[in-house]
């Protein structure tokens, strides 16, 4: 694709508007891919603000930024105005502690998590490598704290892990996120399986009704900080009074409470607020809830004021 003029302008002033730009697929609150969103998990880990272009709504800027940095994928990272990399790269900068250095933030923990495996984890993974010379096994643990084994070869920068004979590699979130894990066996209706125990996970996010919400605003002692994640146009059609736009301003309010206030995020349904409520999860927030059925159940069961779009 030949870059116009006025594309590339566009993308330069962008590039300049913050330190940090990251073009991505979707917004910080809701990434819309896996690269993405693993892209954001690593930023928001190092810096407490930034930029992101969310390049599905613009098609000309998702063209142009790989014409631009000439690299054919999205996410596209830039600090300083200099084009670092996609997400593998973003990756192996963050897990070599390239990118904290980048950045300014403090030298990755790299001590090894303490992690115990029953006999018969430790057996299951034992054969499992056994059956795969050559490659090691990786725990990742995301941040939403999902669990994921995989069997690959050593890419040099993981932090080994040892439990009853069995070596785990770890990337340097996911060894943050391990310390103290237990890992056992469990049989479920697909079969056998393994039994996580991570006591570093907050925990999940709670399901509010639009009743029960109702319920706890009216006491100013429980009620909890209500946080709108819809657009602008949508909030002007219709709201829930002393409701938190999640803007750029809003997410500044948010970020900055205290880890132990309630939440609750809603939206239009309650699928895009769930999205926002495990981001904050993965923040570290520990009373996480989501209203189900969104701003149309609370007009629906609560306030028939509120108009319904």
């Amino acid at each position: 694709m030949e870059l116009s003029h006025p594309t590339q302008s566009r993308i330069e002033s962008l590039i300049e508007s913050d330190r940090v730009v990251l073009f991505m697929k979707g917004t910080r609150m809701q990434p819309q891919c896996g690269f993405s969103a693993a892209t954001i998990g690593i930023l928001d880990s190092l810096v407490p603000s930034y930029t992101t272009f969310n390049v599905l709504e613009d098609q000309g800027i998702r063209e142009g930024i790989k014409a631009f940095s000439d690299w054919p994928t999205i996410p596209q990272l830039y600090i300083d105005r200099e084009f670092v990399g996609g997400c593998d790269i973003v990756k192996q900068m963050f897990n070599s502690g390239e990118l904290h250095e980048m950045l300014g933030a403090e030298a990755p923990d790299r001590t090894p998590p303490e992690i115990a495996l029953s006999d018969a984890a430790a057996s299951i993974i034992a054969n499992a490598q056994q059956g795969n010379p050559g490659n090691a096994v990786h725990l990742s643990i995301d941040g939403r704290w999902q669990h994921s084994f995989n069997l690959g070869p050593m890419e040099g920068h993981e932090i080994r892990a040892e439990s009853n004979g069995v070596t785990l590699l770890f990337d340097v979130s996911s060894a943050q996120r391990a310390k103290g894990l237990s890992i056992d066996i469990e049989e479920t209706i697909q079969g056998t399986a393994f039994k996580i125990d991570n006591p570093n996970a907050p925990p999940p996010v709670g399901r509010m009704s639009a009743v029960e919400l109702a319920a706890v605003r009216r006491d100013p002692a429980e009620a909890p900080t209500l946080v709108d994640v819809r657009t602008s146009e949508e909030r002007a059609r219709a709201v829930i009074e002393d409701s938190i736009p999640l803007n750029d301003e809003g997410l500044r309010i948010v970020s900055a409470l205290p880890k132990d206030t309630k939440l609750v995020f809603y939206c239009h349904t309650g699928v895009r607020s769930m999205s926002a409520a495990e981001h904050f999860r993965a923040e570290g927030f520990s009373d996480v809830h989501n209203l189900e059925g969104g701003i149309d159940a609370w007009s629906r069961e609560v306030d028939a004021s509120v108009p319904r779009y």
